[in-house]
Protein backbone atom coordinates (compact mmCIF):
# COMPACT_ATOMS: atom_id res chain seq x y z
CA UNK A 1 0.00 0.00 0.00
CA UNK A 2 1.21 3.57 -0.25
CA UNK A 3 -0.17 6.65 0.41
CA UNK A 4 -1.19 9.24 -2.15
CA UNK A 5 -0.25 13.16 -1.57
CA UNK A 6 -3.44 14.52 -3.73
CA UNK A 7 -5.23 15.70 -0.59
CA UNK A 8 -7.26 19.02 -0.91
CA UNK A 9 -7.06 22.16 0.88
CA UNK A 10 -3.89 24.85 0.97
CA UNK A 11 -1.26 24.45 -1.59
CA UNK A 12 2.70 24.88 -0.08
CA UNK A 13 3.91 27.32 -2.68
CA UNK A 14 7.65 27.38 -3.75
CA UNK A 15 7.66 30.81 -1.92
CA UNK A 16 6.63 29.07 1.28
CA UNK A 17 9.09 25.94 0.66
CA UNK A 18 12.02 28.15 0.83
CA UNK A 19 10.86 30.74 3.52
CA UNK A 20 10.57 27.31 5.67
CA UNK A 21 12.25 28.79 8.82
CA UNK A 22 11.44 27.54 12.28
CA UNK A 23 8.89 30.22 13.20
CA UNK A 24 7.18 29.50 9.89
CA UNK A 25 7.15 25.71 10.50
CA UNK A 26 5.58 26.34 13.82
CA UNK A 27 2.64 28.19 12.44
CA UNK A 28 2.35 25.88 9.55
CA UNK A 29 2.87 22.35 10.63
CA UNK A 30 -0.18 20.98 11.56
CA UNK A 31 -1.11 19.18 9.04
CA UNK A 32 -1.45 21.16 6.30
CA UNK A 33 -1.29 19.19 3.05
CA UNK A 34 1.46 19.35 0.60
CA UNK A 35 0.69 19.91 -2.71
CA UNK A 36 2.30 18.36 -5.75
CA UNK A 37 2.25 20.07 -8.92
CA UNK A 38 1.20 17.26 -10.63
CA UNK A 39 1.60 17.83 -14.23
CA UNK A 40 3.34 14.89 -14.22
CA UNK A 41 1.21 12.77 -11.82
CA UNK A 42 -0.86 10.82 -14.40
CA UNK A 43 2.58 10.01 -17.05
CA UNK A 44 3.54 6.31 -16.81
CA UNK A 45 7.14 6.17 -16.81
CA UNK A 46 7.81 3.86 -19.24
CA UNK A 47 10.79 2.58 -17.20
CA UNK A 48 14.28 1.51 -18.30
CA UNK A 49 13.15 0.77 -21.86
CA UNK A 50 12.70 4.93 -22.03
CA UNK A 51 16.15 6.01 -20.69
CA UNK A 52 17.38 4.09 -17.40
CA UNK A 53 20.28 6.81 -17.27
CA UNK A 54 17.96 9.69 -17.01
CA UNK A 55 16.34 7.65 -14.43
CA UNK A 56 19.39 6.75 -12.58
CA UNK A 57 21.26 10.63 -13.05
CA UNK A 58 21.23 12.18 -9.22
CA UNK A 59 19.33 15.12 -9.01
CA UNK A 60 20.38 18.49 -7.07
CA UNK A 61 21.32 16.75 -4.25
CA UNK A 62 24.23 13.59 -3.78
CA UNK A 63 21.91 10.52 -3.22
CA UNK A 64 21.39 9.09 -0.53
CA UNK A 65 22.36 5.13 -1.35
CA UNK A 66 23.70 2.48 0.55
CA UNK A 67 25.86 -0.72 -0.95
CA UNK A 68 27.82 -1.49 -3.75
CA UNK A 69 28.00 0.46 -7.29
CA UNK A 70 28.90 -2.27 -9.52
CA UNK A 71 25.80 -3.89 -7.69
CA UNK A 72 23.62 -5.46 -10.35
CA UNK A 73 20.36 -4.48 -9.09
CA UNK A 74 19.59 -1.04 -7.53
CA UNK A 75 16.44 -0.10 -5.49
CA UNK A 76 15.21 3.21 -5.16
CA UNK A 77 12.61 4.53 -3.11
CA UNK A 78 10.57 7.38 -3.13
CA UNK A 79 9.44 8.36 0.24
CA UNK A 80 8.24 10.55 3.35
CA UNK A 81 8.95 10.38 6.87
CA UNK A 82 5.42 11.19 7.55
CA UNK A 83 3.96 8.25 5.73
CA UNK A 84 3.01 5.27 7.91
CA UNK A 85 2.98 2.95 4.63
CA UNK A 86 6.55 4.18 4.61
CA UNK A 87 7.44 3.61 8.16
CA UNK A 88 6.43 0.09 7.54
CA UNK A 89 8.20 -0.51 5.02
CA UNK A 90 11.30 0.83 6.52
CA UNK A 91 10.50 -1.51 9.53
CA UNK A 92 9.46 -4.62 7.59
CA UNK A 93 11.30 -4.89 4.41
CA UNK A 94 14.69 -2.63 4.12
CA UNK A 95 16.41 -4.56 7.40
CA UNK A 96 15.95 -8.10 5.55
CA UNK A 97 16.54 -6.28 2.09
CA UNK A 98 19.94 -4.87 3.71
CA UNK A 99 21.05 -8.26 5.14
CA UNK A 100 20.16 -10.17 2.16
CA UNK A 101 21.24 -8.53 -0.48
CA UNK A 102 22.85 -4.73 0.45
CA UNK A 103 25.64 -6.27 2.23
CA UNK A 104 26.03 -8.95 0.08
CA UNK A 105 26.76 -6.77 -3.14
CA UNK A 106 23.77 -7.78 -4.82
CA UNK A 107 22.25 -4.57 -4.20
CA UNK A 108 22.70 -0.80 -4.61
CA UNK A 109 19.45 0.76 -2.23
CA UNK A 110 18.71 4.55 -3.06
CA UNK A 111 16.16 7.08 -1.23
CA UNK A 112 14.76 9.76 -2.61
CA UNK A 113 12.93 12.44 -1.03
CA UNK A 114 9.28 12.74 -1.55
CA UNK A 115 7.70 15.07 1.17
CA UNK A 116 3.75 14.61 1.40
CA UNK A 117 3.18 17.67 4.40
CA UNK A 118 5.26 20.17 5.47
CA UNK A 119 6.49 18.09 8.66
CA UNK A 120 8.10 15.51 5.85
CA UNK A 121 9.72 18.36 4.79
CA UNK A 122 11.15 19.56 7.78
CA UNK A 123 11.98 16.62 8.65
CA UNK A 124 13.84 15.51 5.44
CA UNK A 125 15.84 18.53 5.42
CA UNK A 126 16.84 17.62 8.64
CA UNK A 127 18.47 14.38 7.82
CA UNK A 128 19.91 15.59 4.86
CA UNK A 129 21.48 18.77 7.63
CA UNK A 130 22.77 15.63 9.59
CA UNK A 131 25.42 14.49 7.35
CA UNK A 132 25.77 11.65 4.91
CA UNK A 133 27.00 9.60 7.70
CA UNK A 134 24.07 9.90 10.14
CA UNK A 135 21.23 10.44 6.98
CA UNK A 136 20.26 6.62 7.31
CA UNK A 137 20.74 6.19 11.22
CA UNK A 138 18.45 9.11 11.98
CA UNK A 139 16.28 8.16 8.83
CA UNK A 140 15.48 5.10 10.56
CA UNK A 141 15.09 6.30 14.15
CA UNK A 142 12.51 9.00 12.34
CA UNK A 143 10.67 6.29 10.56
CA UNK A 144 10.55 3.64 13.76
CA UNK A 145 9.43 6.59 16.27
CA UNK A 146 7.08 8.29 13.35
CA UNK A 147 3.88 8.26 15.97
CA UNK A 148 5.61 9.88 18.50
CA UNK A 149 6.92 13.01 16.00
CA UNK A 150 5.27 13.18 13.17
CA UNK A 151 1.58 13.18 15.20
CA UNK A 152 0.20 14.07 18.19
CA UNK A 153 -0.36 16.72 20.63
CA UNK A 154 2.34 20.11 20.84
CA UNK A 155 4.02 21.58 18.56
CA UNK A 156 5.56 19.25 15.40
CA UNK A 157 8.81 21.81 15.64
CA UNK A 158 9.70 21.13 19.35
CA UNK A 159 8.84 16.67 18.74
CA UNK A 160 10.80 17.01 15.80
CA UNK A 161 13.72 18.91 18.05
CA UNK A 162 13.95 16.37 20.23
CA UNK A 163 14.67 13.58 17.57
CA UNK A 164 17.24 15.33 16.22
CA UNK A 165 18.93 16.13 19.22
CA UNK A 166 19.77 12.28 18.59
CA UNK A 167 22.06 12.99 15.57
CA UNK A 168 23.87 15.74 17.48
CA UNK A 169 21.93 18.68 16.54
CA UNK A 170 21.32 21.79 18.71
CA UNK A 171 18.65 24.40 18.67
CA UNK A 172 21.16 26.90 16.80
CA UNK A 173 21.63 24.26 14.25
CA UNK A 174 18.45 22.91 13.88
CA UNK A 175 16.79 26.52 13.44
CA UNK A 176 19.48 26.91 11.01
CA UNK A 177 18.84 23.99 8.66
CA UNK A 178 15.04 24.66 9.06
CA UNK A 179 15.94 28.31 7.57
CA UNK A 180 18.21 26.65 4.94
CA UNK A 181 16.88 27.74 1.24
CA UNK A 182 19.55 25.80 -0.56
CA UNK A 183 18.38 22.32 1.54
CA UNK A 184 14.77 22.83 1.20
CA UNK A 185 14.81 23.73 -2.58
CA UNK A 186 16.89 20.91 -3.38
CA UNK A 187 14.15 18.35 -1.72
CA UNK A 188 11.49 19.80 -3.37
CA UNK A 189 13.33 19.82 -6.46
CA UNK A 190 13.65 15.94 -6.10
CA UNK A 191 9.85 15.59 -5.36
CA UNK A 192 9.40 17.53 -8.15
CA UNK A 193 11.42 15.39 -10.53
CA UNK A 194 9.71 12.43 -9.21
CA UNK A 195 6.30 13.46 -9.89
CA UNK A 196 7.03 15.37 -13.45
CA UNK A 197 9.50 13.06 -15.06
CA UNK A 198 8.45 9.24 -13.52
CA UNK A 199 5.15 9.62 -12.46
CA UNK A 200 5.37 9.37 -8.77
CA UNK A 201 2.17 10.38 -6.72
CA UNK A 202 2.57 8.25 -3.70
CA UNK A 203 4.75 6.98 -0.86
CA UNK A 204 6.20 4.31 -1.07
CA UNK A 205 7.11 4.51 -4.58
CA UNK A 206 9.76 1.74 -5.30
CA UNK A 207 11.63 0.97 -8.76
CA UNK A 208 13.98 -1.97 -9.45
CA UNK A 209 16.42 -0.94 -11.96
CA UNK A 210 14.07 2.19 -13.11
CA UNK A 211 11.54 -0.32 -13.16
CA UNK A 212 8.43 0.71 -11.03
CA UNK A 213 7.48 -2.46 -8.37
CA UNK A 214 3.52 -3.17 -8.91
CA UNK A 215 1.37 -4.94 -6.22
CA UNK A 216 2.83 -4.35 -3.49
CA UNK A 217 6.39 -3.50 -1.10
CA UNK A 218 7.22 -6.39 0.66
CA UNK A 219 10.83 -8.71 0.62
CA UNK A 220 8.44 -11.09 -2.05
CA UNK A 221 7.56 -8.37 -4.21
CA UNK A 222 10.91 -6.69 -4.24
CA UNK A 223 12.47 -10.43 -5.20
CA UNK A 224 10.08 -11.06 -7.83
CA UNK A 225 11.22 -7.72 -9.55
CA UNK A 226 14.77 -8.57 -8.76
CA UNK A 227 15.03 -11.98 -9.75
CA UNK A 228 15.62 -11.41 -13.55
CA UNK A 229 18.55 -9.29 -13.02
CA UNK A 230 19.96 -11.74 -10.27
CA UNK A 231 19.90 -14.79 -12.42
CA UNK A 232 23.84 -15.77 -13.34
Amino acid sequence: MSESNKFGGQKLSRRTAVGLGLGTFIAAAGGLPYVLLSEGADRAWAGPEEDLAKFMKPGALPENAMGSEDAPVTVVEYSSLTCPHCANFHQQTVPSLKEKYVKTGKVRYIIREFPLDRVALAAAAVARCAGPEKFFPLMNALYKNQDTWARGAGNPAERLFKMAQQAGFTKETFNACLRNKEVVDHIEATRKRGNEEFGVSSTPTIFVNGKKVEGGNSLADLEKAMEPYLKS
